[in-house]
């Protein structure tokens, strides 16, 4: 297939590259084959796609989103993490032991996450089996990729939100051989106050004979460190905690938040290869606090986003988008300029690429990279005949799902699913 519009990508997090009116090819496996600013003489036979005046630009990717929290989103905004936990997400995660419960809204969250163009997703599910399966079909039925890990936890936490390491892991290898090439499990201990010693040990030899990644969540509030210390006496840092469980980049490994990384913690994330799933919207909902995103950068740790929700209260992306650099600004204007803030490119370079790095070759328009993209008619905006990467800017910041024409992952395109 050869598509035609007004290319825009970032290769590179330092600027976006621009093509107008360009073409892509994309060769029969969904992968891109070239992208041209000229179509060669070699295709001038194949049948040409043309999105006329629209910005074609790669598929977002959510790198941590809590699938049973949808309902919530919007509500439970006043309390710091540990009270939120116990007072609003528990309660609702509950409800996931009604399989009809937990297929009315998987459903819609599925049918949300295609609606913002996220086509690339992992994914928290919770204690329930059953729900969990459901909810890697339903993005399988979508044709949208993602890691859908079932969460394990067994201390501190409600009785029916309790299973067992040997369940856990029992899940986790039977989802690993009924795995596909875009629904996929992933290793999920909630966070360490969640989990017995004894269930992150055996998550981690898991993962070590496997190869299964891994997710979770790390140093995201004042007091949630605080109790790590208590717990892992032994640990150097939090990250630490999980490093002995063999649970911090033995296998690919993504930790959301990290607003109070710095030191041993830090030094671990670079050379293990963890990526930090940056959750700005989350982390001011629940007042955790500002992750450094751009010292991580300057000392070579991978950065993505994602929506938290519920934490967050949005499943767009472009909000992500917004969010991380009006954050990144804070911290330039607490440092008096010393930091510099995340630019446009840079932002939407974590959302894309950056992100999609966890699987593959994800999230911009390169030889060899799949074709997940999303065409966006943004005429409404360009009254005034604006620059194409004015147009960009401008779609990040005032555009919505509505402005969506077409879907691509793995190279299809996916036409809406009416789940309701």
């Amino acid at each position: 297939m050869i598509y035609r519009a007004n290319i825009i990508c970032t290769p590179t997090p330092e600027r976006f590259k621009i093509l107008e009116h360009g073409y892509v090819v994309v060769n029969d496996d969904g992968r891109i084959q070239g992208v041209y600013e000229s179509l060669p003489d070699s295709f001038v036979s194949t049948p040409v796609t043309d999105f006329g005046d629209c910005l074609l630009i790669p598929a977002f990717c959510d790198m941590h989103v809590h699938a049973p929290q949808y309902r919530n989103l919007g509500l439970a905004l006043d309390e710091e993490l540990l009270p939120w936990l116990q007072k609003y997400t528990f309660p609702e995660e509950m409800k996931f032991s009604d399989i009809r419960y937990a297929e009315r809204i998987y459903r819609r969250f599925v049918h949300e996450l295609w609606m913002q163009g996220t086509m690339r997703s992992a994914v928290f599910a919770t204690i329930h089996p059953q729900a969990t399966d459901l909810l890697a079909a339903l993005f399988e039925e979508a044709g949208m990729s993602a890691y859908v890990g079932l969460v394990a936890m067994n201390r501190n936490c409600p009785d029916q939100l309790t299973n067992t390491a040997e369940d856990a892991c029992t899940y986790y290898q039977d989802a690993f051989q009924r795995q596909t090439d875009l629904v996929k499990p992933i290793l999920t201990p909630r966070f360490i106050p969640a989990c017995t010693p004894d269930m992150l040990s055996r998550i981690g030899q898991l993962a070590a004979s496997s190869g299964m990644p891994v997710q979770s969540h790390l140093s995201e509030n004042l007091s949630e460190v605080e109790w790590v210390q208590s717990l892992e006496v032994e640990a150097s840092c939090y990250g630490d905690a999980y490093n002995r469980y063999g649970l911090f980049g033995q296998t690919p490994t993504l930790m959301a938040h990290c607003c109070y990384t710095d030191g041993e913690e830090l030094r671990l994330l670079r050379d293990n290869g963890v990526f930090v799933v940056h959750c700005p919207t989350s982390n001011s909902n629940l007042a955790s606090g500002m992750a450094p995103i751009r010292h991580f950068l300057n000392e070579g740790v991978k950065v993505a986003l994602g929506t938290d929700v519920s934490a967050g209260h949005y499943l767009s992306m472009l909000r992500v988008i917004q969010y991380a650099i009006q954050i990144s600004k804070l911290h330039y204007a607490q440092s008096r300029g010393k930091v510099k803030y995340l630019s446009l490119s840079e932002a939407f370079y974590l959302a894309t690429k950056s992100g999609g790095a966890f699987f593959g070759k994800v999230g911009s328009f390169e030889p060899g990279y799949m074709f997940d993209a999303l065409v966006v008619d943004d005429s409404y905006l360009n009254y005034d005949n604006y620059s194409l990467e004015h147009r960009i800017e401008r779609y990040i910041y005032l555009g919505d799902d509505r402005d969506i024409r077409h879907r691509f992952c793995n190279g299809k395109e996916l036409k809406e699913i009416c789940y309701e």
